[in-house]
């Protein structure tokens, strides 16, 4: 039986357990409109019944044309729910001010992913500030965000001061920030503006997907909540990158990972690593071992490289590669952005 629908039992002081050991809880939220957008995405994909979302914004018109239940519109009183209209400084002090509410949704959960868009006001207010009430929740923070696209931060000072800002208070916190640029879409750029968001907020989805079936599911070679809390400790600046491909091919899987990521980057200083693989019920020992190996390599070999993998019943083709890669200096970040 999987975990979802499971009876949800508490753990006992002494001796053994009662029923079944819960699932790790997790919690997405859409901060801003970017952010939220990127929710109503993983929405329409499909998220597991025991994953809850949260969308957030001072946009009520934007709040109230999603399909998300749960939803937090901010400063209704100040801002009639007309937006933010860019001021960092004003969405700080909401978010001041609806701390207790966000705290206690943070608290109930285990794992927190943060979806936003920098540049704007409400995003990029929100998610530095939200990691860090996560983390003092006793939430693990899982941050993605999302760089604007270049001719943004040539033409408009107020978003190149607010993602520079943003990133800078979020350099300053423990822990990982996944970091994707919008400027990697451009290759898609002959595809509707629509679509090319999905395909972003698609390896979001695989993300979310990833860290949630490892830690609700045991695994051949298991990955634990506290496993990933030591682990993204020191990550710092990261980037997330997936690859599908046949295991007996991982010199391809590598250069399709990198070269489909949504960050121009360079592993500076190798940071904490983590990967995980689910293949079929033929995927080998010995394939497993030499696409580790390859991946490691091709990521500098980082001192901290953390892996899981999960099987599947059925026989497979292909194997599905995720993994987070950290010890991307900022200076690569602006790089990314043209800087």
């Amino acid at each position: 039986m999987s975990s979802q629908g499971r009876p949800q039992a508490p753990y006992r002081e002494t001796g053994g357990l009662d029923g079944y050991v819960p699932s790790p809880r997790a919690l997405v939220v859409g901060l801003g409109g970017a952010g939220s957008e990127a929710l109503r995405d993983l929405e329409e994909l499909g998220l597991p019944s025991t994953v809850e979302t949260l969308a957030v914004n001072t946009d009520g018109r934007h709040l109230q044309s999603l399909p998300i239940r749960e939803r937090i519109l901010l400063g209704q009183r100040e801002l009639g729910g007309r937006g933010s209209g860019g001021d960092r400084s004003m969405v700080s002090r909401l978010a001041a001010d609806a701390r207790d509410e966000f705290s206690g949704r943070f608290r109930r959960h285990d794992l927190t992913f943060l979806l936003a868009g920098l540049g704007g006001g409400t995003g990029s207010a929100l998610l530095p500030y939200c990691m860090d009430l996560s983390r003092q929740a006793g939430s693990l923070p899982i941050p993605v965000a999302f760089l604007p696209f270049r001719v943004e931060m040539e033409t408009n000072p107020v978003r190149r001061e607010n993602t520079l800002s943003a990133l800078g208070e979020i350099e300053r916190q423990p822990g990982l920030i996944l970091v994707l640029a919008n400027e990697k879409l451009r290759r898609f750029e002959n595809q509707p503006l629509k679509r090319i968001l999905e395909i972003r907020n698609t390896y979001v989805h695989k993300l979310v997907l990833s860290l949630v079936d490892i830690l609700e599911s045991p695994s051949e070679i298991n990955l634990d909540l506290a496993l990933l809390r030591r682990h993204v400790a020191g990550a710092g600046i990261s980037t997330l990158l997936v690859a599908e491909g046949h295991a007996s091919e991982p010199d391809r899987l590598l250069e399709q990972a990198l070269r489909e990521g949504f960050l121009d980057f360079e592993i500076r200083s190798p940071g904490p690593t983590l990967l995980h693989v689910e293949g079929g019920s033929n995927l080998t020992l010995r394939s497993l071992n030499r696409l580790l190996e390859v991946f490691r390599a091709g990521f500098h070999e980082p001192r901290e490289f953390a892996f899981g993998a999960r099987i599947r019943e059925e026989r497979l083709e292909s194997v599905r590669v995720t993994a987070i890669v950290g010890g991307i200096g900022p200076r690569s970040v602006e790089e990314a952005l043209g800087l």
